[in-house]
């Protein structure tokens, strides 16, 4: 059989990997605790599950529209105005199957064969494949621990060619936990529209967020150039929906339409189920979106009171999300040599799983999750940090 050499390029996804590697060792009786798992450890809101419900009972579990029911895609543009005061009209809204059909589907409307993507490194692991699988070209821009894990415009000046089509721009950041600042956005929004780079925002966890810092977006530029930004983001996160599959896409009506196409000749609607419960997430009470942000804040102090604590590990604090990523290349050395080496002695002899650096582009670093309960995430990190020998 002969495999498509596009598909060649692209390796499977690291942090699914470890899951999976998590799971076979608990199945074979042993003890593990996962901090490699992206998704909210809190159960979907009963609001949300009893429209699902009620949209089985109603028989709502037909074909609907490809870039969602109208109700829906309303809801979706409310959202930014709810949040960013940014009014949006539904002919501007997609709704797709998880934020990872969304970056797909942009990826595939926007890129011609060797257009070149700039992606802020540190990235999520999925951002190359995509980039490859639309026959472009991933551009890594470095952002190392020693700087806040944050790109600057100087830095994606240096990365820009005339080759260079759109920025993959995302903040809070998978893996870093990264927040950048208003200002901050501000500035690489005005060096890509000076530049006629596009920018795709991916603010799939934009509400989780942690004072003082505050959730940011680039929705305001997108209002003033729609034809240049687009705004990805979904459910899964701030709702606690990962396995419901709802993501969306903010752009120009006429790169909806172009999004549309793909999804038509793919997927087409999403689940009708998942889109009626989506519709309660985002018209519903919030109360559920409060009580994670504090929780998880909480677990992010009491992550960093231990990361930051040890002696031979870089870890700036992070605002968002719900990661650290320190830098623990000072441990290497005879026992393991780099993060996946290190990832694999963690799973094996301490029993804590945790995603090699190596997969979001930067080996010296490894990736915690902290969404799981208090005590087994200090247990965890207490065992990983004498593992590691960073302690």
């Amino acid at each position: 059989m002969r495999i498509s050499q596009r598909l060649k390029r692209v390796k499977p996804s690291a942090t699914l990997a470890v899951s999976a590697k998590a799971m076979e060792l608990k199945a074979q009786g042993r003890k593990i605790i996962s901090l490699s798992v992206g998704e909210p450890d809190f159960g979907t809101p009963a609001h949300i599950c009893d429209a699902a419900k009620a949209a089985i009972d109603a028989g709502f579990t037909r074909y609907t529209q490809v870039p969602g029911i109208p109700e829906l895609r309303a809801a979706v543009a409310g959202y930014f105005k709810t949040y960013y005061g940014v009014e949006a009209e539904s002919d501007a809204v997609i709704v797709t199957n998880g934020g990872k059909q969304s970056l797909y589907n942009l990826l595939q409307c926007l890129l011609d064969p060797g257009d070149e993507v700039l992606i802020p490194t540190p990235y999520w692991v999925s951002y190359p494949a995509m980039v490859l699988l639309a026959d472009g070209v991933p551009v890594e821009v470095p952002a190392p621990a020693a700087k806040g894990f944050k790109v600057t415009p100087e830095d994606l000046d240096r990365a820009c060619t005339d080759r260079t089509r759109a920025l993959i721009f995302n903040s809070p950041s998978n893996p870093t936990g990264a927040h950048y600042t208003r200002a901050e956005q501000d500035a690489l929004a005005a060096w890509a529209q000076a530049k006629g780079v596009f920018v795709i925002a991916d603010e799939i966890y934009d509400r989780l967020v942690y004072a003082p810092a505050e959730p940011v977006s680039l929705v305001g530029w997108w209002k003033k150039h729609p034809e240049c930004f687009a705004i990805v983001n979904g459910l899964a996160k701030t709702y606690a929906m990962t396995g419901w599959r709802v993501g969306y896409t903010l752009a120009h009506p006429d790169l909806v339409k172009a999004m549309s196409k793909i999804q038509g000749q793919s997927t087409s609607n999403i689940c009708s189920i998942a889109q009626k419960a989506a519709l309660a997430a985002l018209t519903g009470p919030t109360e559920s979106i409060t009580a994670m942000q504090e929780a998880f804040a909480r677990r992010r102090d009491l992550a960093m009171d231990i990361v930051g604590s040890w002696k031979r590990a870089v870890c700036p604090r992070p605002d968002g999300a719900f990661y650290v990523f320190p830098d623990v290349s000072a441990c290497y050395g005879s026992r393991f040599k780099d993060s996946a080496e290190a990832c694999t002695m963690l799973l094996e002899e301490a029993g804590v799983a945790a995603v090699p650096g190596a997969a979001f582009g930067d080996d010296a670093c490894v990736r915690f999750s902290y969404a799981l309960d208090d005590e087994s995430l200090i247990k965890a990190l207490d065992l990983a940090g004498k593992a590691l020998g960073a302690a």
